[in-house]
């Protein structure tokens, strides 16, 4: 058997591949056409659900856009109907900004309108050490020179655990470029904030402390004038509720009302002198430092109508500072301290004899140096051999003696309402604030015991305020009126329009002008021929009384070791117009030779006042008189 095919074999498979070919070439539709039409099987389950999966998808899709726009539907009808007034406030939040009304303190200025309070732009520095983009050491380095600090210390406060570090709450607004551009090695410093705010600033320092005050750092006047005017110092910026914000959270300027900024231009006039004020400053301090006193006071005053020129206290605060500084010297010790004048009373004394006419003044007087009251002896300060004295000697010489004599004259009853009349034992008007009132023993203890209105007499058993003091005297030199004491002269504008101005009270009559007048030019002769002789200035007519007081003890009675001295004076006597008072608080050290009285350590203040209150004011000498007797009354001395 042949293993190859037959040629009918091979000719029968070239048939079969050949029209394989052919109808592999023909067009599939014309194949489609020619396909024989098959028998439909019948569908199985398998292929029923194949058929129905595309459905199921569809309306699977169907269902989810219709419960995603039904969801939508909801979440529109909460946002737009139901949440919409909320959403609204939300908006209008977010798009609108508000500035608060703010306060600004108006100025303070002198009878010259040198300023003594401002307000002025700060800035509060705050460093974030979280958010510096250079080294701790390399920040210090350059910030330290700028704040006057070390780059150590910087450093040591930037290493503290707080987020925020207040290094400086006062950077004045000059300073601000060089810390808000502050850069190291071409790179501006990250991590450094300026906040700004508002602060009082106080020019003068230390020089007016005590008339002025100081607000603290929530701005509220809490000594001086800043306490007692705090309603004309606060000038109110009123509130803007609506500010609309662009997308960068700036505000758009056309919401800004015209006269946002707008601030009446209104300051508040004291009466006090700066360059007297200065010059009282100087005498005082040089002269509690040489006589090494604990503290002192200095006031001058225009008797005409109680304006206070100056009104110095040693030793003061800086109210810029004032938190670095001991609470007690926020007192102004010539409106809130008490003491026992002592001998500068004793003209206010005179008077009171003179107006009841127990007295004369060309009277005269024994004075053994001692006196015996209610079984106490009452001596003079400086034993003199003097066998006699005049009323006005007993000024001169300071005669304890002398004084309980006069007093002796008017029953004790009239007296301590003369005390009172004058006073004592009051509240003093002024338009300071903390002012004590002075104080008085009781009528009942006054008049039962001889004692009292003895010491009295001489100036002790009593205690004021030196401002009162003043005030006494400028009845003496202003014909008899107490008048208010006061700093503020009112609110002017930049025209010197006033807008405001305190009303005083009327000055009450308690001495008639002869009586002041004469006891006025028995004062002169304290300073021509008695105590105060050192005062003395050529051309001019000086009135003054000297003190030297002891000082009350904790324990009772009197410290023998402390004492206050004091010296009053009032100038012209011819024309009396200013009061100039110094008290010098406990001086422990005289020149060789001299005693510690108000002699050797008040007077040298008074006197360099008085050189310069004559070049202030301008007053020009007098013409020296030979003998002092023009008062109704004459006087010998």
């Amino acid at each position: 058997m042949s293993i190859f095919p037959s040629s009918d074999a091979r000719r029968q498979r070239r048939t079969a591949k050949n029209r394989d070919r052919s109808q592999a070439n023909r067009p599939q539709h014309r194949q489609r056409l020619k396909q024989p039409r098959t028998v439909e099987k019948p569908v199985s389950n398998q292929q029923q659900k194949s058929n129905r999966l595309p459905l199921l998808r569809l309306l699977l899709v169907w269902s989810v856009l219709m419960g995603t726009c039904v969801a939508m539907g909801i979440k529109l009808y909460r946002l737009q109907v139901i949440h919409a007034p909320k959403l609204f406030a939300q908006a209008r939040k977010q798009q609108l900004t508000s500035i608060p009304g703010f306060v600004i303190r108006r100025p303070v200025v002198d009878c010259n309108q040198n300023v003594l309070a401002m307000d002025r732009l700060v800035y509060h520095l705050y460093a974030r050490p979280g958010q510096f983009n250079l080294s701790k050491e390399k920040i210090a380095a350059r910030l330290a020179p700028l704040l006057q600090s070390s780059p150590t210390q910087l450093v040591k406060r930037f290493n503290q655990p707080s987020n925020s570090i207040r290094l400086t709450s006062v950077v004045p607004e000059e300073m601000f470029p060089q810390i808000d551009s502050l850069t190291i090695d071409g790179k501006k410093v990250r991590g450094l904030e300026l906040v700004p705010q508002f602060s009082r600033f106080y020019p003068q320092h230390t020089l007016l402390a005590d008339i002025v005050g100081y607000v603290n750092t929530d701005r509220e006047g809490k000594a001086g004038v800043e306490a007692s005017h705090n309603q004309q110092l606060e000038s109110l910026v009123k509130p803007i509720p609506s500010l609309s914000r662009d997308g960068n959270n700036e505000i758009m300027s056309y919401s800004v009302p015209d006269n946002f900024a707008e601030v009446d231009d209104t300051r508040l006039e004291l009466t006090v002198d700066l360059r007297l004020q200065r010059a009282a400053q100087a005498a005082l301090s040089k002269q509690l430092k040489a006589v090494q006193a604990k503290r002192g006071s200095v006031i001058v005053m225009d008797a005409r109508d109680g304006s206070i020129l100056a009104m110095v206290d040693e030793p003061s605060y800086d109210p810029n500072e004032f938190y670095k500084y001991d609470f007690e010297l926020f007192r102004n010790w010539a409106i809130s301290d008490l003491y026992e004048p002592g001998s500068t009373f004793k003209p206010l004394n005179v008077a009171i004899a003179l107006e009841l006419k127990a007295i004369h003044p060309n009277e005269i007087f024994p004075d053994p140096d001692t006196i015996k009251i209610g079984g106490r002896i009452i001596k003079n300060a400086d034993p003199e051999p003097y066998k006699e004295l005049s009323v006005a000697g007993i000024l001169q010489h300071s005669s304890n003696v002398g004084m309980v004599q006069i007093a002796q004259r008017i029953s004790p009853a009239t007296y301590y309402d003369w005390l009172k009349k004058l006073g004592l034992g009051q509240s003093l008007a002024t338009d300071l604030a903390a002012v004590a009132p002075s104080q008085i023993k009781s009528k009942k203890q006054f008049v039962t015991y001889p004692i009292e209105p003895a010491t009295a007499s001489f100036g002790q058993g009593f205690a004021l305020t030196p401002i009162k003091l003043v005030q006494l005297h400028a009845a003496l030199a202003n014909g008899g009126k107490l008048v208010t004491p006061h700093v503020v002269r009112g609110r002017f504008d930049s025209n010197g329009h006033p807008q405001w101005q305190p009303t005083l009270p009327t000055p009450q009559q308690v001495f008639s002008p002869s009586v002041a007048k004469t006891v006025l030019e028995m004062m002169e002769t304290v300073v021509t021929q008695g105590s105060g002789k050192s005062v003395r200035i050529p051309g001019y007519r000086i009135a003054g009384k000297t003190g030297t007081a002891q000082k009350a003890s904790a324990r009772g009675g009197y410290d023998s070791t402390a004492k206050i001295t004091s010296f009053v004076s009032i100038l012209p006597v011819d024309a009396p117009r200013y009061v100039i008072l110094a008290v010098i608080d406990e001086p422990t050290k005289v020149p060789k030779g001299q005693l510690i009285r108000g002699s050797t350590t008040a007077v040298p203040v008074v006197k360099s006042v008085i050189d310069a209150l004559i070049s202030t004011e301008r007053i020009p000498p007098n013409q020296p008189t030979q003998r002092i007797q023009n008062s109704e009354f004459g006087i010998r001395n």
